[in-house]
């Protein structure tokens, strides 16, 4: 099974919030998520990134990959992706 760090949109329509989650790969975008780890608001200025950073290194070290958006979320907040 192959888990990824992802955005799964929540929010009204025209107001997105995104939750950073972990989930399997092959499940759809706002589909079964294993553990939400933070959320994220681009509409506020400056936005706004909350993100659970022990649970996040814990997935990463276990080989979870982020997606591009959730990495560079990740660079901003200070914590290693190790994307290969």
């Amino acid at each position: 099974m192959s888990v990824r760090l992802r955005l799964t949109r929540v929010g009204a329509r025209k107001d997105p919030k995104w939750r950073v989650v972990v989930a399997d790969q092959r499940a759809p975008r706002d589909g079964r998520v294993i553990e939400t780890i933070g959320h994220y608001d681009a509409q506020t200025s400056p936005s706004t990134i909350v993100i659970d950073e022990e649970r996040a290194r814990s997935w990463l070290a276990r080989g979870a990959q982020p997606s591009q958006t959730v990495a560079k979320l990740l660079k901003i907040k200070g914590i290693e992706a190790g994307r290969a």
